[in-house]
């Protein structure tokens, strides 16, 4: 997916019309399905960080419009703004209707790859419109995961919390910025994790059967990223190791 500069809508517009849509998104759950004033305020207080983001990454990578890729990943994010106001309410102990967060969070999901082929059939690729629908996946199973871990336990909340402390362990060991190679396995299991976390949020599944899909989940999620830490470590040792015998001095039989 990506952020593209196809035209649709300017950046100083963009984030405005899209926290406006949040609102009315959180107003018509708000009647439907009872938020209580932490959801709402939760959901607000999500749709100002979005926003204010959004509107500051677009004007720092000097983008004049927005694509409709964009604008796809956009919808998926204010999406995941209903759901963390739902998943808030059900938190502090508000019931709310279970098919509504399920459906609402199915939807975000599935439209996961739309703004990637939309991207991709426009040649608007991006490294910036990869990485924020990379965000938005992430902060959506992180709300999921906290839904699942008020009823199986909050064990549940690493499959969320994973790729949060995969980049503060980057902040304190920069050799985990590097990219890695692209793996298909790497996109199933991140794929899974948002498909997983639905369906235990559906309730449709017994209690011991709800913890056995997170536990494979939870599974499947560490076993990519400790492949990709000992891959990103190796690959750090070889450069350091390269850059040890460049840097060297030289024989002098071998200077001249």
């Amino acid at each position: 997916m990506t952020l593209s500069t196809a035209t649709t809508t300017t950046p100083s517009r963009a984030p405005f019309a899209g926290f406006a849509a949040q609102l009315v998104l959180l107003a018509v759950l708000a009647g439907t399905a009872g938020l209580t004033l932490g959801g709402g305020i939760a959901g607000i207080a999500y749709g100002v960080v979005l926003c204010g983001v959004l509107g500051a990454a677009l004007q720092r990578a000097g983008m004049t419009f927005v694509g409709w890729a964009n604008l796809v990943t956009f919808s998926r994010a204010i999406l995941a703004g209903g759901v963390t106001a739902l998943v808030t309410s059900a938190v502090l102990g508000h019931p709310v209707p279970v098919w509504l967060l399920v459906t609402i969070a199915t939807v975000a999901l599935a439209m996961d790859g739309v703004d990637g082929q939309v991207a991709r059939r426009t040649g608007t690729s991006s490294e910036f419109g990869a990485r924020f629908d990379m965000e938005v996946d992430a902060f959506l199973i992180l709300v999921l995961s906290v839904y699942a871990a008020v009823s199986h336990g909050w064990w549940a909340l690493a499959i969320g919390a994973f790729r949060y402390a995969f980049v503060a362990a980057s902040w304190a060991l920069p050799w985990l910025n590097a990219a890695l190679p692209p793996r298909f396995s790497r996109k199933v299991v991140a794929a899974q994790q948002g498909i997983l976390l639905a369906v235990v949020a559906s309730g449709l599944l017994p209690d011991w059967a709800s913890v056995t899909v997170l536990a494979v989940a939870l599974a499947s999620l560490t076993w990519s990223f400790v492949r990709d830490i000992v891959w990103l470590h190796r690959a750090s040792q070889i450069r350091a190791a390269a850059q040890t015998r460049w840097s060297a001095p030289r024989h002098p039989a071998l200077a001249r």
